[in-house]
């Protein structure tokens, strides 16, 4: 008999990558992927956990396939992600309509999750989410001719508005060989664009091999065969150098657009977000990066309002953010 699963997947693209590798392996296992929950065996639904908003969108959609659940229009439901992990002590009792719970540490148990839910049963797991990396196969939902290409896991920058590293464990590059070997994976299957992310891809390496090795890693990216488009999301400023530069100015397969986020320009508001680095240095980086990258395009992101900032340290991120003439 058919077994089938609907998946709903939430957050950010490292959780998407999560989704596809469990796509593969409950398709490996026989289960087949439906376009709709209402009608199927099961549910899994992929939380992200981050921001309030997050959580509610992931609260309402468990909600939903809970109603779905008791009106007999679908068999079980499996939460799995950032949700499931940042509230491991509660989110069952809290949430009862859930058949089972899979932890970030956990992705990998979704075919023992689904057959338990299937005969019946129930199934809670939370591996350590600070493990190395999972090397689980994947099925791309994005493209044809584009998709993510996760470096790392986890982070160690403990910024103080972020639960991140307290979700997602400490920081774990994935070896370069992995790496490189999927991306060859990917561009035989026509991918041509490989969108690089982790939580912070500039501290690539740094773990496993003592050094940064995001530019090595560049390097040898741009000499696979079908690749033509290389794109950087999520790059912290204060673990740029001079190496790194140098292969973004002179990769012609890498996109001149860089997603840096800084969060603040005022020293005191970095300092009280435990951030590294000062508002002097990301000027320097900005300079730097427009002077050796000719046609860049910088992103960021910007938190204003955090406790302590008053008008001066706002208007100084205001005039900074003239100055410096971010894109988007």
């Amino acid at each position: 008999m058919e077994k089938t699963f609907a998946m709903i997947s939430l957050g950010c693209a490292k959780n998407l990558v999560n989704s596809e590798q469990m796509l593969y392996l409950l398709s490996e296992a026989g289960y087949t992927l439906v376009p709709e929950a209402d009608g199927a065996d099961l549910a899994v639904v992929n939380t992200c956990g981050f921001i309030d908003a997050a959580k509610s969108e992931a609260i309402d959609n468990i909600l939903e396939m809970a109603e779905l659940k008791k009106a007999g229009r679908l068999g079980g439901l499996i939460v799995t992600g950032c949700l499931s992990e940042r509230y491991k002590d509660s989110i069952l009792s809290e949430l009862p309509e859930i058949d089972a719970v899979l932890g970030v540490g956990s992705f990998g148990d979704i075919v023992a999750a689904a057959d338990a839910v299937m005969a019946g049963g129930h199934l809670s797991r939370f591996a350590s989410n600070s493990a190395p990396v999972d090397e689980i196969a994947r099925v791309v939902s994005t493209g044809p001719s584009w998709a993510y290409l996760r470096i790392a896991e986890g982070c160690d920058n403990f910024c103080a508005f972020c639960a991140i590293p307290y979700i997602r464990g400490r920081y774990r590059s994935r070896p370069m060989e992995n790496i490189l070997e999927e991306a060859r994976e990917l561009a035989a299957h026509g991918v041509k664009e490989l969108i690089v992310i982790a939580q912070d891809i500039t501290r690539y390496g740094t773990d496993l091999y003592g050094k940064r090795s995001l530019a090595a890693l560049c390097r040898e990216l741009g000499k696979i065969e079908g690749v033509e488009w290389i794109r950087l999301h999520y790059l912290y400023p204060d673990q740029f150098d001079d190496e790194l530069i140098d292969e973004i100015a002179s990769n012609d397969k890498i996109v001149k657009y860089l997603d840096i986020p800084i969060q603040h320009i005022n020293d005191a508001i970095l300092k009280r977000m435990n951030r590294r680095g000062t508002g002097s240095e990301i000027r320097a980086l900005f300079r730097t990066l427009r002077e050796r990258i000719p046609g860049l395009v910088l992103r960021t992101s910007l938190i204003a309002g955090l406790p302590g900032e008053g008008e001066a340290e706002f208007e100084e991120l205001c005039a900074f953010l003239k100055e410096a003439r971010i894109e988007r």
